[in-house]
């Protein structure tokens, strides 16, 4: 530097002989960034100030560094500073436009970042206003009413007057920031006041009752809006909502003045790019305006266009998920809440769709969404167009800018998604990836990975072929083609088609290659899997094959390719990148019974104990998730056991606040105490209390696994006092209301099994839990029906008077009995076991033998089930204690088939028979039919049934059989005809 009086400047010139730094009090002048770079390492703590007194003091740095012809302050320059660069690059090979050119992107993409990162500040702060919430109203109205259908049974304001503003809310309120206020009726709870204000919506006081004012004091959080309070408050409003039966329309032209209509034009793409004309893409421009317009302002607009059958299609496919596993979220842009409900219901219904395990079925194609006419466009949308078109006529060095220029727009927002497919874009971008440059297929590959969790994307690439050209860079020398492609398989993946064409093509093959890290390397394979570019490639494969693995058959393709082995060595890793995918890849395919047996074989559980240990929430959540995939084995729940799992699982109960990972753990809970060991290890580390604490304000999926756990644990005497001492019996009664099939069958086992304890079965009777049982029976799945029935048995032992209660249910014994013409054996076997409880009452006896329980229990005697054969044989003994009811069955052909029951290999089976034998051969005329059919002489085959049942140590069985011996072998009084048959015996 050289230094004189108050100025100073650097020795370092520019080519026009200035010096790259000169300082002259107050000003300073830079001319290069290692200068500037200089500078502000010299101001140390001071760097900011530095450099915001630089932006204040140059308010169009990029033209002072660049040039005028970089003046991105000028609107009508800005938006096409890069198309006259280009321009100048086509023309003539300039390397020095092309050094500022790059230059300038960086710089662009530098001031991209910080406005992105800003509105995430921003979009955070937006507010409420009265415009939004009376649109959010008006279309919850539309959807009101009467019928399971509906969402709400309705919703009013507490005011019809609306000041000049558009708030209801009294003056005095609405300086507080309160709108209005609204009475909401749901199904299932009682009527909330709600106030919506500009911070958020809340419930209130309510109505007064003597003067009828609002009590206006916050009772509650503050939600973001109203429809996320009615998903906390009300559970059929969420489910409704979540199972998309009602068909949303979009709000009439009169109600938004601003939007214009929207048009659907559904355009099959052509594969070829030259085809196309210029007419072709005015048109696709137009189509394509109003959607990205109405992002622009937060709305209520809810639709789905799935038919009746595709919402049948889509309820049974949310079973599967809920026992095959989750599936990766898809990504969304970042803009206010309820702007993004119909981006949500889209993708709601296409995960749901890609979940199916079938590929026979045809695929449920979700509407190809086209652009309104007549709407303003943004900016972005013009630029993208000049961009796609450089990039179809363009030369090397053109094409690559224009990539790179394109990757520097937002393409995480559909506006820029869609203009890139709108204009022929996609087309464009897969045919680069068939040339043999290097650059330009990276360049395409990332921004269609980035475009690609579009759903409608997704699709566009598939039908224009991009999937296979995509498997074939799979191949490529080029690490980072490998990685780029695999992402995007990954993004594409997502719907049933996309993953038969990966197959059908061998990417499967090719996905599992990429696993080997270590196959081209000359270290050890474990040493080469902490290479960064190998690991890279191994995580990109593996987040590929976890979207592939959603269906049955690419299961099995990625075990028949050695998948299981590599996935396996993968999970010794400790990059935590690389290990959520393939654990995501692992516990889908857990659900398959070939898997769990080679993950056991592979010691795979042991490295996913030790992964819940992990402070990455999601990589615990898979881990968890998997372990309740493997759990339904034995040995596998031992080996959780033996490798320290079931500590960590309990621990993370306590830990509620993102409930997927909950939801997974409390599954693999469930799971691990199917096992008597496991579950005295859980009451060790107390997670039973802590369960019963997860009884109320939780998710419906955490729930079921809750309770099922609960279930499990309750078949310990000391596990159901814990759970009566934390009161977590009237939790359990209350969940008997609700309409969740997995969580009745769970809740239900769970009070049964309290039921035995005496003092519990108070409470439950307290609570009018065994009518809610009785209830069930009702219910229209089979699955519910027989768990409430096995419920009801221990209910009907252990209550105080069974009897009087039994018959205080209106209609309750014909409802039992009417359940006997059931097709569905646990039902039968269950129904039968509450019957025999019922009919140890002599009163009640009497009257389910006047509803004609004997011929319906007659026609079910020729089963081959033999827990329906204990049970009916139970059933039977008991019902021939009342009147004539012994010659009825005799009458009505039950008796033969009983005698078939003493050849089953099942024990109980012969005890329950020899009862009822017993009661039967009191009748004279029974004994002729049992002598007939052979009881007899199966007695004393090779068989010898009876005799393993005497030997047996069963004091009942043993005096039953022998009872059932003297009655045939002494007739006494009975009927000569008897006597004659006796003969032979004697």
């Amino acid at each position: 530097m050289e230094t004189s009086g108050t100025t100073v400047k650097s020795e370092e010139v520019d080519k026009n002989g200035e010096p790259l730094l000169y300082l002259s009090v107050p000003q300073i002048k830079i001319r290069s960034f290692g200068q500037l770079s200089r500078m502000l390492y010299i101001a140390k703590n001071m760097k900011l100030k530095e450099a915001q007194a630089c932006i204040e003091a140059n308010r169009n740095p990029v033209a002072k560094i660049l040039g005028l012809d970089y003046n991105i302050i000028s609107e009508e320059i800005g938006n096409s500073f890069v198309s006259n660069i280009l321009d100048k690059i086509t023309k003539d090979d300039d390397s020095e436009s092309e050094i500022k050119m790059k230059i300038a992107l960086q710089l662009k993409q530098l001031d991209l970042h910080l406005l992105n990162h800003s509105l995430k500040h921003i979009s955070l702060e937006i507010r409420l206003n009265p415009g939004t919430v009376k649109n959010d109203i008006e279309l919850l109205k539309q959807f009101s009413g009467k019928g399971k259908q509906t969402v709400l049974e309705s919703i009013e304001y507490t005011s019809d007057y609306e000041f000049s503003n558009g708030c209801r809310a009294p003056p005095w309120r609405q300086i507080k920031g309160e709108i209005c206020y609204v009475l909401v009726k749901p199904h299932d709870a009682e009527t909330l006041c709600v106030t919506c204000s500009k911070e958020g919506v809340f419930l209130n006081g309510g109505k007064t009752d003597d003067e009828g004012q609002i009590n206006y004091e916050r009772k509650g959080e503050i939600y973001k809006d109203l429809v996320t309070l009615l998903k906390e408050k009300s559970a059929i409003f969420s489910e409704n909502m979540s199972k998309q039966e009602i068909k949303f329309s979009e709000q009439p032209q009169k109600d938004q003045p601003n939007e214009a209509p929207k048009e659907e034009v559904a355009i099959t793409h052509k594969a070829s790019v030259t085809s196309r004309k210029s007419t072709q893409e005015k048109n696709r421009i137009n189509l394509g305006r109003s959607q990205l317009t109405k992002r622009l302002e937060p709305s209520l607009n809810w639709r789905t266009s799935v038919s009746s059958k595709e919402s049948r299609n889509t309820l049974r496919d949310t079973q599967v998920e809920k026992h095959g596993g989750k599936l990766e979220k898809s990504r969304s842009s970042v803009s206010p809440g309820r702007a993004q409900l119909i981006r949500k219901s889209v993708e709601k219904i296409e995960e749901i769709i890609s979940d199916s395990s079938s590929e026979s079925e045809e695929d449920e194609e979700q509407p190809d969404h086209r652009q309104e006419a007549n709407a303003d466009l943004p900016s972005e949308y013009w630029q993208i167009q000049k961009l796609v078109k450089y990039l179809k006529g363009g030369n090397q060095t053109a094409t690559v800018i224009a990539l790179c220029s394109m990757k520097d727009f937002n393409l995480a927002q559909e506006t820029c998604q869609l203009a890139i497919r709108d204009v022929g874009g996609l087309e464009v971008l897969i045919n680069l990836l068939e040339t043999d440059e290097v650059k330009c297929k990276i360049g395409s590959l990332k921004i269609l990975k980035e475009i690609s969790h579009n759903p409608q994307i997704r699709r566009n690439i598939v039908d224009l072929g991009g999937l296979p050209v995509m498997v074939n860079i799979l191949d490529s020398p080029h690490k980072s083609l490998k990685c780029l492609a695999a992402e995007t398989i990954a993004n594409v993946a997502k719907f049933r088609r996309a993953r038969r064409v990966v197959r059908r093509h061998g990417g499967i093959t090719k996905l599992v290659a990429l696993l080997d890290c270590g196959k081209h390397s000359g270290e050890p394979a474990q040493s080469s899997l902490y290479e960064t570019r190998d690991v890279e490639v191994a995580r990109c494969g593996a987040l590929a094959l976890w979207s592939c693995s959603k269906s049955y058959a690419n299961k099995e393709a990625i075990r028949k390719a050695g998948g299981i082995p590599l996935l396996a060595r993968l999970l010794k890793t400790s990059h935590e990148n690389m290990l959520i995918p393939v654990v995501g890849t692992l516990q889908e395919c857990a659900s398959e019974e070939n898997y769990r047996a080679a993950i056991k074989a592979e010691r795979i559980i042991e490295n996913l104990v030790k992964n819940l240990n992990s402070e990455n929430e999601q990589l615990q959540e898979h881990c968890a998730m998997a372990i309740y995939q493997c759990a339904e084995d034995e040995e596998t729940r031992d080996l959780v056991r033996l490798h320290g799992g079931l500590k960590p699982l309990a621990s993370l109960l306590n830990n509620t606040d993102n409930k997927e990972r909950l939801a997974a753990v409390t599954g693999a809970i469930w799971k691990c105490s199917i096992s008597k060991e496991n579950v005295t290890k859980f009451r060790e580390y107390k997670a039973i209390e802590t369960l019963v604490g997860l009884l109320t304000d939780q998710p419906e999926e955490v729930l079921v696994n809750v309770v099922g756990a609960l279930g499990e644990c309750c078949q310990e005497h000391e596990n159901r006092v814990i759970i009566r001492r934390c009161g977590g019996i009237q939790p359990l009664v209350n969940l008997l209301v609700g309409i969740n099939q997995a969580l009745l069958v769970n809740v239900t086992k769970a009070v049964g099994a309290c039921a035995v304890e005496p003092e519990s079965m108070m409470i439950i009777d307290r609570l009018d839990g065994v009518r809610l049982l009785w209830s069930l029976l009702k219910n229209p799945h089979p699955d519910v029906k027989a768990s409430a029935a096995w419920a009801l048995c221990p209910c009907i032992q252990n209550a105080k008077d069974a009897g009087e209660m039994v018959r205080s249910f209106v209609g309750g014994l014909e409802l039992v009995v009417n359940l006997l013409k059931s097709d569905n054996k646990e039902v039968l076997a269950s129904v039968c076991a509450v019957i025999t409880n019922i009919a140890k009452d002599q009163e009640n006896l009497a009257v389910i033998t006047d509803h004609g329980v004997v011929p319906l229990l007659s026609k079910l005697a020729n089963t081959n089930n033999d827990k329906l054969r204990r049970h009916l044989a139970e059933t039977i003994s008991r019902c021939c204690m009342w009147g004539r009811n012994r010659v009825a069955f005799g009458e009505h052909k039950a008796v033969a088939p009983l005698v078939r029951y003493l050849k089953s290999n099942d024990t109980n089976v012969h005890r329950a028979t020899a009862q009822a034998l017993y009661q039967l051969s009191e009748d004279a005329d029974n004994c002729v039919t049992m002598h007939e059919n052979g009881a007899v002489k199966t007695s004393f085959s090779k068989y010898q049934p009876m005799v393993c049942v005497i030997t047996k140590p069963c004091e009942h069985g043993s005096r039953a059989i022998g009872n059932y011996i003297e009655n045939i072998r002494h007739p006494g009084d009975k009927s000569k005809s008897f006597a004659d048959h006796n003969k032979t015996v004697t």
